[in-house]
């Protein structure tokens, strides 16, 4: 499979179908700040909850103590992963609790969690700023065409790229025409954005897809494993173009 290069692709109902798909929203537990953010969530109040960071590590906890234990929450820093456990006593009287921890790449976070009586549970921070600067590496690596090739493979070798979020809705498929076209997986970088879609033929008789069947004006690189497809029969699309952020070279 040779990914082709797009200068001047043609505008179709079928690339705007493949492209109009949104994306998923995060799920409960799993949250997003910058430097000095404030993260809002809920810890455990009879078990162990564990703050970990994703392409980050804490460094130090800070806290108030009451100064009564009986009255007051641990907070444990691990430092082999660089993750912090919380645990709350029963005879804690506050509603909530919040302490700051600073990172290893030099981030701090303030966390602000109301106590609910649920199991252990873990909270992911991730933050936007340090999954770019791992994206905008991978990217600048080459120049952005042959960038956009090498998403193409890495899509089609379902291969994960550091800075990268991966994401697989759960987007139903559309038609266009004899055409059932399904988004089922997305790779947002700083500069590039990937999609992978699934493409099956449900008429009768047999479709030949072009490149610029699934190309948008501003797509950088499309390929299609088989362009050929018999009644029935189905293949996979990659589809790559900008994140929105431009890339300086």
């Amino acid at each position: 499979m040779s990914p082709r290069i797009l200068l001047r692709p043609a505008i179709t109902a079928l690339a705007c179908s493949v492209l109009a798909f949104a994306s998923p929203a995060l799920a409960d537990q799993f949250k997003e700040s910058a430097d000095g953010g404030t993260i809002a969530c809920s810890v455990s109040a009879r078990e162990l909850t564990r703050f970990a960071l994703i392409g980050d590590q804490f460094a130090s906890v800070s806290k108030i103590s009451s100064g009564y234990p009986y009255n007051d929450f641990a907070v444990t820093h691990e430092p082999v992963r660089g993750d912090i456990y919380v645990s709350v006593p029963e005879t804690f009287a506050a509603g909530r609790i919040s302490f700051f921890a600073t990172t290893k790449a030099g981030y701090v976070y303030k966390f602000s969690c109301e106590i609910d009586k649920i199991e252990a549970v873990q909270v992911f921070i991730t933050n936007p700023a340090i999954a770019k600067n791992d994206a905008r590496e991978w990217e600048n690596q080459t120049p952005l065409e042959e960038a956009a090739v090498r998403l193409v493979q890495a899509m089609a070798g379902q291969q994960t790229i550091e800075g990268f979020e991966v994401s697989q809705p759960a987007a139903l498929p559309s038609r266009v025409g004899a055409l059932e076209v399904q988004l089922i997986a997305e790779y947002r970088g700083a500069a590039l954005a990937g999609k992978v879609v699934r493409l099956a033929n449900r008429g009768a008789k047999a479709v030949t897809l072009a490149e610029t069947d699934l190309a948008l004006k501003d797509a950088l690189a499309v390929s299609i494993a088989a362009p050929t497809l018999e009644p029935g029969a189905s293949t996979t699309a990659y589809v790559v173009g900008p994140n929105g952020e431009p890339r300086h070279d």
